[in-house]
């Protein structure tokens, strides 16, 4: 059996709901199998090729969920955070090297001046009056085209890392395909169940955990514009979900509100409440299951493994706060660090195997040769596994700032403040963060004769940053700790400096 998007999509049957939004009528699965025909057709038909890349700049809304399905169904799909600013989108506009950058119609967003300057085809999305939710065409021609292989890539994301770039991660069809299938089989997902949305589809998360695997399962999403915990309670009951997915801040946010409104949450009548991306403190844990009296599963994921590895059960298996469950798709192991597997109990580095994970990344020699040992690819995250199989994370290998889900590359706010006339060196660090997991934090030494304050230089961050990887601590020092190399020492610093 091919495991590719397309037949994702296309084993269901035609009357199920696919996709609901908030201002069009439902869309069909026999529609959205017509939409990606026709979109991989008017490609074709203007010389894309199914082996280009897409970069797609779009809202959260119905239009992103089809496009990604479409554009991932025929080529590869490159999408990227509308927050960006200017300098973010060259960056990864010119490491990405997409054949076309997708957005709305008359878009002001600054991809397109990015895409501009760089000589990449902005393709605009032309919706069509009175169609179902996600309709619309990029292009008039149109032409038969070659259908996508399992070992094809269909979806591009960066991930943060330790060196002074994002990694790119290439994801085949398979890996998506096989993601999906892992996740919809761990939440027991059928044609009768209704997800709600709230994770961004720039993200592996709400891009798989969410949207790919309810396809697979021939159910249904409800694709919000975004998260707002203020109006979630009324959307949830208006679109009678059954599950929703998110990070923990998410939750916590819903809580707030639930909180107020206990006999609403509680009628919601929720199968499950999924939380991934970052670990969910146990208090919220209890606190989601006394509110909504639903259980919560907790799962463990990553781009490199096309999000999930590991997951807690659904009941009347047991769910366990403060860990991330049992393995959910690939084979999982803990090594040490000359790569020998562990006995259960024993802490070491979790290591993954299967159909989702990725081959390895994009022109990173290097990264390849320390990330797979043996064919196991190295999380970076340190962990263990109970005696019920269940596993802990305990810590983390790499130093990469994990902001409620969102994975931040201290190198890169590093090389942005650099370029900063008043800084002569400057070292970020993630800062323990009771609602966030952790923040961020800078430490910096100044030129000589030059004077510079915490409100300029955070202003001069969000001219570009997005404003997720601006830092809520700035530290002034004379000097940096170094270590015995003479290498900035960042691992340890919030502590030294008396922030945790």
């Amino acid at each position: 059996m091919k495991k590719t998007i397309r037949d994702l999509i296309n084993n269901n049957k035609d009357d199920d709901i696919a996709i609901t939004s908030d201002n069009s009528k439902p869309l069909k699965f026999s529609e959205l199998k017509k939409h990606v025909y026709n979109i991989s057709s008017q490609l074709s038909g203007n010389g894309i090729l199914k082996t280009d890349r897409a970069a797609i700049v779009l809202p959260n809304g119905p239009e992103m969920a089809t496009t990604f399905l479409a554009i991932s169904s025929y080529m590869s799909a490159a999408p990227l955070n509308p927050s960006y600013k200017l300098s973010e989108y060259e960056f990864y506009l010119e490491d990405l090297k997409p054949k076309i950058v997708i957005v709305e119609k008359d878009s002001s967003n600054p991809v397109v001046a990015a895409a501009n300057k760089l000589g990449i085809e902005i393709c605009e999305i032309k919706r069509n009056e009175g169609t179902p939710a996600g309709i619309f065409n990029l292009y008039n021609s149109t032409k038969s085209f070659e259908l996508s292989d399992e070992d094809d890539e269909a979806l591009v994301l960066h991930t943060s890392g330790t060196t002074s770039r994002p990694k790119v991660v290439p994801l085949t069809n398979k890996n998506i395909y096989s993601s999906a299938v892992n996740i919809a089989e761990t939440l027991n997902l059928t044609s009768s169940d209704h997800c709600y949305n709230i994770m961004p589809l720039f993200h592996i998360h709400g891009l798989i955990a969410i949207l790919s695997s309810s396809i697979y399962a021939g159910a249904s999403v409800y694709t919000s514009v975004g998260f707002n915990a203020l109006n979630f309670l009324d959307k949830a009951k208006k679109e009678n979900i059954s599950w929703y997915s998110g990070v923990p801040t998410m939750h916590q946010g819903i809580l707030m509100r639930a909180k107020k409104n206990m006999e609403q949450a509680k009628n919601l009548s929720l199968r499950f409440i999924r939380s991934s991306s970052a670990s969910l403190p146990p208090a919220v844990f209890e606190e989601l299951i006394d509110v909504f009296k639903a259980p919560v599963i907790e799962a463990y994921g990553m781009t490199e493994a096309t999000h999930q590895m590991t997951s807690n059960p659904i009941p009347p298996e047991i769910q366990k706060a403060g860990f991330v469950g049992k393995p959910a798709g690939p084979d999982v192991c803990i090594m040490d660090i000359d790569g020998n597997k562990l006995e259960f109990g024993s802490e070491g580095e979790v290591c993954i195997q299967g159909d989702n994970v990725m081959h390895g990344y994009e022109n990173n020699e290097e990264a390849n040769k320390s990330s797979f040992t043996n064919g196991w690819f190295r999380t970076g995250d340190q962990g263990f596994f109970d005696k019920d199989g269940y596993l802990k994370i305990s810590g983390r290998l790499k130093e990469i700032i994990n902001r409620g889900g969102e994975k931040v590359s201290p190198l890169e706010i590093d090389n942005i403040l650099m370029e900063h006339d008043a800084i002569e060196q400057v070292v970020t660090f993630g800062v323990k963060d009771k609602l966030l997991g952790e923040a961020i934090g800078v430490a910096l030494v100044l030129k000589n004769g030059f004077q510079c304050t915490e409100k300029e230089l955070k202003e001069y961050a969000r001219q570009h940053l997005a404003d997720f990887k601006i830092p809520k601590y700035i530290c002034f020092l004379d000097e940096i700790p170094k270590g015995a190399t003479g290498k900035l020492q960042r691992i340890g610093l919030a502590e030294k400096l008396g922030l945790e």
